[in-house]
């Protein structure tokens, strides 16, 4: 049955929504109240490590044959962030902050983000009209990013992209399930006895903020997958082809680097696909359908 057809199924899919877009709401909330206000060491007394991971999913991980990193216990300040403290001083305060943010802001994101495997099974039930594989490779890069990634390695969760990411993931989740929430109220064939409007507002920014939150996303993740890497990478000097093919890189590192790798066609994709979705749902440009439903 479809949501118009069935009460239950209707309010179930409202109230995921709804309460979907309140805990990306907290994640928003702690992330800028942490960055804003946390207390933080200078850039001078080096990156202050966050705490280890303890999930079961990370003892899991972590025991499976060959998953064993070669990445170091020790954190140095990333060239990159060397780079921008460098040439903008002012932000000093938000990197150093950044480096502890997990510890305010990691458990929120995990339990908010693993809820969304429920999004894959809505598809195979058929009570959303999406493609099967395209859902689940979504939910699982975000899962693989919070718990293969960020709660596993002190690179990841220290890192000021870990922020970036948080702050993109949040923005982008909280008008996604919002508009979807509306959505299911605003139908004709919505089962209860009013239907509200989505505003213009909200639908401009459903298929408008991609352009900003996509590429500073995708990007965040692509690098805090980078900021685990073995140091003996391309992007570092020193004899790195032969650090990386005689014993420095494990087969967990072979495999996060092929991610960062692909990371940037995926975003491609996507961008180029949403581009596409604001075309017909907007009514702009070439191939537009005005009044098309989203």
């Amino acid at each position: 049955s479809s949501p118009s057809e069935s009460p239950i199924l209707f309010g179930y899919l409202t109230l995921y929504n709804v309460f979907s877009a309140i805990g990306w709401s907290l994640v928003l909330y702690t992330t800028t109240r942490h960055l804003l206000t946390a207390p933080y060491l200078p850039s001078s007394a080096g990156i202050s490590n966050g705490p280890k991971a303890t999930s079961a999913f990370a003892r899991l991980f972590s025991s499976l044959p060959g998953m064993k990193s070669g990445a170091p216990s020790v954190l140095p300040t990333s060239s990159i962030e060397s780079f921008v403290l460098d040439k903008l001083p002012f932000l000093e305060p938000f990197i150093m902050r950044s480096h502890t943010l997990y510890q305010s802001a990691g458990l929120l994101t995990a339990v908010v983000q693993s809820f969304a495997v429920l999004e894959v099974a809505h598809v195979v039930l058929g009570w959303v009209r999406s493609a099967v594989g395209t859902t689940a490779i979504q939910v699982a890069s975000r899962l693989i990013l919070v718990w293969g990634i960020a709660e596993r390695y002190e690179e990841a969760r220290t890192s000021p992209f870990y922020a970036t990411m948080l702050l993109s993931w949040s923005t982008t989740e909280i008008v996604r399930y919002t508009y979807y929430a509306l959505s299911l109220l605003s139908s004709s064939t919505s089962p209860i006895s009013y239907q509200v409007s989505i505003p213009y507002w909200l639908t401009y920014l459903r298929y408008t903020t991609f352009y900003l939150l996509y590429p500073t996303g995708a990007g965040s993740e692509a690098f805090c997958m980078y900021a685990t890497l073995p140091k003996s990478n391309p992007l570092n000097s020193g004899p790195w082809v032969q650090k990386m093919l005689w014993g420095r890189w494990g087969f967990e590192d072979w495999v996060r680097g092929f991610m960062f790798v692909i990371w940037w066609p995926g975003l491609y994709m996507m961008y180029t696909h949403m581009m596409r979705q604001r075309r017909k749902v907007l009514g702009w440009g070439p191939g537009k359908t005005i009044g098309a439903a989203p």
